[in-house]
């Protein structure tokens, strides 16, 4: 009897999850249903396999998504984080599990209760990250537990980066997954603990220390915290740590210049504005209070408390906000403006490769001495479609998923992520066959 698997988006992170499932579906007697609003993209990923089936719907509309829920075993979805819950909704009434790939929102932990009494497992933060950082985390600070004593620092980065071959402008930096969580990364704070203290960072100070790590093999990588790190305490159950932060690594240029950025109010979502007939200088002069005749440039600098000669001037002017180029007609906010000019630049070629880095260090304490665990991988992309944000984020999703309906793994009923050995021990095993794989360095 064939299983139905329900694939809710078939945006830039689809690509390894469809094929890993459409691979497998003869063998497994799978049928793939792949629902999106973008039909194009949809049969792009289905390649006209005989498993597959291109469902091109609004999400939101209720009879559309539903019917396809009703005929699933399990749903998959790497929708916008906000459109989760619909199909968490659908799932719960129509009693079928869920995985996802977003950090669990509040809306969805309070179905928790709900989703326990059907005997349901939603599966949320199953991609990158959140996922693959919080399985190894795991894995590591288990296995740590059996031979040593107390943890006393846990630090977790991750990156998705342009692959250095491809690294051709001054902010180092291209889109690998959607440019607008990057424009709004850090907008709300971060929170993270720090020698027994917790340490709150409001967005307008979140780029501007510009604190490195080395990573083997790629040198210094920048980083700023990631959202609330706090949190993830009990969840990794390392409550009496002293040290514990999660955060996003960059090339240490793109702090600076979005540092810069944020200065200057080009993120700022409030500010809507009619962009008929004004220019990107226009925009510049109107953000930064410059009359008509002050030099743009020197205006700029001196808000930035920098020369003109300095690189961050030079990555501004590469942006081209200083050029009298016209927005377009339209209302939009300084955020809007900033996005629609990056999706241009900051856009990759069909020949770029991205890469996805991530470390985690562990410091604990084991027969009196103090031991660092270095715990690091890095990957790049095949190019076009085939990135390494979208084998990350979709592979563990299409692997628990094969686990499941085969019935190789039984996670606990609820509202979860995958902290729990049952998923993360298989999931990490079968990640590695896909050259997802880390490597260990122990000092002390």
């Amino acid at each position: 009897m064939k299983q139905t698997i329900l694939v809710a988006g078939a945006g830039r992170s689809s690509i390894y999850l469809i094929e890993y499932l459409l691979e497998n579906a003869l063998r497994k007697k799978w049928h793939v249903i792949v629902a999106d609003g973008d039909k194009d993209a949809i049969m792009r990923k289905l390649n006209k396999h005989p498993c597959g089936e291109a469902a091109a719907i609004d999400i939101t509309n209720d009879e559309q998504r539903q019917s396809l829920v009703q005929r699933a075993d399990i749903v998959l979805s790497l929708m916008p984080p906000h459109l989760h819950i619909l199909l968490a909704h659908d799932c719960l009434k129509f009693n079928k599990n869920l995985i996802t790939s977003s950090y669990i929102s509040d809306e969805m932990k309070a179905m928790d209760e709900a989703v326990k009494k059907a005997g349901l497992v939603f599966m949320c933060e199953m991609g990158l990250d959140p996922g693959i950082d919080h399985m190894t985390a795991s894995h590591i600070i288990h296995s740590v537990r059996k031979v040593a004593g107390r943890i006393t620092a846990f630090r977790s980065y991750c990156g998705g980066l342009v692959a250095p071959s491809s690294d051709d402008n001054p902010w180092h930096y291209k889109f690998s997954w959607n440019p607008r969580n990057v424009v709004m990364a850090g907008m709300g704070g971060a929170k993270y603990l720090s020698n027994g203290k917790v340490t709150e960072v409001p967005y307008e100070h979140m780029f501007e220390n510009n604190k490195k790590i080395k990573v083997p093999g790629l040198g210094s990588l920048a980083y700023y915290p990631n959202r609330d790190s706090v949190k993830y305490l009990d969840i990794l159950d390392v409550q009496g740590i002293n040290t514990f932060l999660r955060a996003t690594l960059r090339y240490p240029a793109f702090c600076k210049g979005w540092q810069a950025i944020i200065k200057l109010g080009l993120t700022d979502l409030e500010d809507t504005m009619d962009t008929t007939g004004l220019t990107y200088a226009g925009w510049i002069r109107k953000k930064t209070d410059c009359r008509p005749k002050t030099d743009i440039l020197k205006h700029v600098a001196t808000i930035l408390g920098i020369e003109e000669s300095d690189k961050v001037m030079g990555m501004l002017l590469w942006l081209g906000i200083f050029e009298d180029n016209a927005i377009g007609d339209s209302k939009m906010s300084s955020a809007d403006v900033l996005y629609t000019l990056l999706q241009e630049k900051w856009q990759m070629s069909p020949k770029d490769k991205d890469m996805v880095v991530m470390q985690h260090e562990i410091e604990y304490e084991h027969k009196g001495k103090l031991i660092t665990l270095t715990s690091s991988m890095v990957l790049e992309g095949d190019g076009g479609e085939h990135t390494a944000m979208a084998k990350t984020v979709g592979l563990p999703m299409g692997i628990l998923a094969s686990l499941m309906l085969r019935k190789k793994v039984t996670p606990p009923v609820g509202v979860h992520m995958p902290v729990m050995p049952v998923v993360y021990k298989p999931v990490l095993k079968e990640l590695e066959q896909h050259g997802i794989i880390f490597h260990d360095v122990v000092n002390g």
